[in-house]
């Protein structure tokens, strides 16, 4: 790690209600959080009032790390820039073909997403490429001046370039790339070999059209960040978190936000990871309620599940993920009634402006927040640690008159359907990534953050048969913890099919080693020096006649000797396709499709002080709360930095801290081990 990373760290997690940051002084180590408002508007400044209230000047803060939603809610809700497509002659339609096919078979009444780019803004440029890299016909820069200048004239502020089989050689997307650039210096310029210089048109294309379609806000936010951090005193890089679990400079971030898609997930992703490694839980299944949405992600055997591919709202991207489950299922997410007068849950958010009715910002929908606060879970006078006071009656009169009366019901059983029906929806979450992908909930730990985490907790894993549980400290910003944690990290893929046979065992190792300097030359570029990289290495592999892959590691000791080489490879695929499939032939003949690398600049890991030695402490009140089917009971409250060492807090009973609030049912008991976090077991 080079010197500018050390001193003191901070995170910032820019999520869809609030804006949490954590700080780590660099002299004593000494850990602080802060909390504040994602007004949509005025992010950059809601960042800088955060900064300000922590216990340091931010001209002094030695390395800034920044995770966020942005580009995930500006593709979801089409917020981006004007975009135009440049591609081979025959293919503008790409986008609007996609695959054909109907994901969602049983229902008659899908439709796809419209493109993100109009036909009329999607250019042909004379040019052709064979699968196998041959120039079939050369670029026609004439023909491409032209129908960019037509592009700008349309006013787009953003241009994507995908040409036929660029996977194969990029050249013609790069010379078309640095042309435009030089013409037109202000316009955001996508290729697609930038992105995902990977097989499939319609994957490419739509990655590259949906990184052009959001680097103009998404840059926009960090030039405007930069400047009032400036002005603040601060003017070294800013790292930003990416989907894959590492970070990248700003600048690299900006021409590449399609990269940052998850980043906020993904901070609590590797936070649960390193807290797991510490812990010695080598399975463990993390989970993030935040204010808009429910996040799952899967540690197994010590290692974070990662995909090379994800679909949003119907787009395919083609990325390296970590592998998240989503839901909308938040503290913010909105309780209504559909047409056949059901009751639902999300995945709508009320946000942070309007927010929940109880926020008192001009919310009229009942939220998740809401009912918890109607059930007695939440202290209206201690949200926020006291910054916010709840408006109980404002939350009554919304669920009342948008869900209890239309439905009969009284206040208490609306709001524990919709705490119900919210559970429900997270379960089937971790159901997807554990139960569905062959996984036992039941031999992992639960690890759960998010500001309201702590409220739900238990309930998941009562009906997963989680054994275990923890909550960790400071857990709604725990995402922020885990950015501060994170690696510089790059990736580099390559597609090439061809059979896992002898012959091709020197052009795959050529093939892995070429991705090796390019992730090592791209981390240069941090300041962070070749042997200071880690490298790892995987496979896409497939059967012949198969069309979708598997990802498999590979170990760099088997490259010289081919036997080892193809033996080790077809055990882990085979393995992995028995796993997820049921069935997988040890001697079926398979193919590489991908060759990927991935790059890693660690830094040092930040870690939480000791928890202190104290007495036992006493409950610092008691109030009413309804606890399900044991109905109100009167529960002993507990501040939790005020409990000692492997003090035991028996359920049922409520344990607050400033920024949540955690619900310990009958049957459950909560221990505070040597790191502060609160384990929680069945009794």
């Amino acid at each position: 790690m080079t010197g500018d990373r050390g001193g003191t760290r901070v995170a910032v997690d820019v999520g869809g209600t609030f804006v949490d940051l954590v700080m780590v002084d660099g002299t004593t180590g000494e850990v602080s959080i802060e909390k504040q408002p994602a007004t949509p508007d005025r992010l950059s400044a809601e960042v800088g009032s955060g900064l300000e209230r922590l216990p340091t000047r931010i001209a002094d803060i030695a390395w800034l790390l920044h995770g966020s939603t942005l580009v995930l809610n500006a593709i979801l809700q089409e917020r981006g820039a004007k975009v135009g497509l440049l591609t081979t002659p025959g293919f503008r339609d790409v986008l609007g073909l996609g695959r054909g096919a109907r994901p969602h078979i049983y229902d008659w009444l899908f439709t796809p997403p419209e493109p993100l780019v109009p036909r009329h803004l999607r250019r042909e440029v004379p040019e052709r490429m064979a699968a196998d890299g041959t120039e079939l016909a050369p670029l026609d820069l004439d023909a491409l001046d032209a129908e960019v200048d037509a592009l700008v004239a349309d006013d787009v502020e953003a241009v994507a370039i995908c040409f036929l089989h660029a996977y194969a050689d990029p050249k013609h997307e790069q010379l078309a790339a640095a042309r435009v650039r030089e013409r037109h210096p202000s316009l955001r310029v996508t290729a697609s070999v930038e992105v995902a210089p990977e097989w499939r048109e319609f994957e490419r294309t739509s990655t590259a059209v949906l990184n052009a379609y959001v680097q103009p806000p998404f840059g926009r936010y960090l030039d405007d960040l930069a400047q009032s951090l400036k002005e603040a005193g601060y003017e070294r890089p800013i790292a930003v978190m990416q989907s894959n679990g590492g970070v990248i400079d700003s600048t690299r971030a900006a021409a590449l936000p399609i990269r940052t898609l998850m980043s906020g997930p993904a901070g609590g992703a590797i936070g649960g990871r390193a807290l797991a490694r510490e812990l010695g839980l080598p399975n463990l299944i993390c989970t993030d309620v935040g204010g808009t949405s429910f996040d799952v992600v899967l540690i197994e055997e010590g290692e974070i599940l990662e995909r090379s591919e994800t679909d949003l709202a119907g787009r395919p991207v083609l990325a390296p993920f970590i592998d998240i489950v989503s839901v909308g299922a938040g503290g913010g997410s909105v309780a209504w009634i559909d047409e056949t007068q059901a009751l639902r849950v999300g995945p709508r958010s009320a946000g942070a402006r309007p927010g929940p009715a109880s926020f008192g910002f001009g919310g009229l929908e009942p939220t998740v927040t809401d009912c918890q606060l109607l059930l007695g879970r939440l202290d209206p006078e201690a949200f926020l640690g006291g910054r916010m006071r709840l408006n109980v009656e404002a939350a009554r009169r919304s669920l009342v008159e948008r869900v209890a009366t239309p439905l009969g019901l009284t206040v208490e059983e609306a709001a524990m359907g919709v705490i119900t029906i919210a559970e429900t929806n997270m379960g089937q979450a971790i159901h997807v990534l554990t139960v569905e992908r062959g996984v036992d909930p039941r031999g992992f730990s639960l690890l759960s953050y998010g500001g309201g985490g702590g409220l739900f907790a238990a309930a998941i894993a009562q009906e997963l048969e989680i054994p275990k549980l923890l909550i960790p400290r400071a857990p709604a910003n725990f995402s922020a913890w885990g950015i501060l944690s994170s690696d510089y990290r790059e990736d580099a893929s390559l597609t090439r099919v061809r059979a896992l046979a002898p012959e091709h065992c020197p052009g795959i190792a050529g093939d892995l080693q070429t991705l090796r300097r390019q992730v090592v030359d791209d981390l240069a570029a941090h300041r962070i020096s070749e042997d200071a990289v880690d490298v790892s290495r995987r496979l896409d592999l497939r059967f012949e006649g198969q069309e979708h892959t598997i990802e498999v590691p590979i170990d760099p000791t088997w490259l010289p000797d081919a036997p080892t080489f193809l033996a080790g490879t077809r055990e882990r695929f085979v393995a992995s396709h028995r796993q997820l499939y049921g069935h997988g032939d040890p001697d079926g003949p398979i193919e590489i499709v991908t060759a990927r690398c991935r790059g890693v600049g660690q830094v040092d890991r930040p870690r939480w002080p000791a928890w202190k030695v104290r007495e036992p402490a006493e409950p610092h009140g008691r109030r009413p709360v309804h606890l399900g089917d044991l109905g109100v009971v009167d529960t002993p409250v507990f501040d939790r930095e005020r409990l000692a060492l492997d003090q035991t807090v028996p359920g049922p009973a409520i344990v607050e801290e400033w920024t949540t609030t955690i619900v310990v049912p009958a049957g459950w008991a909560a221990t505070t081990d040597r790191m502060g976090n609160l384990v929680m077991e069945r009794t």
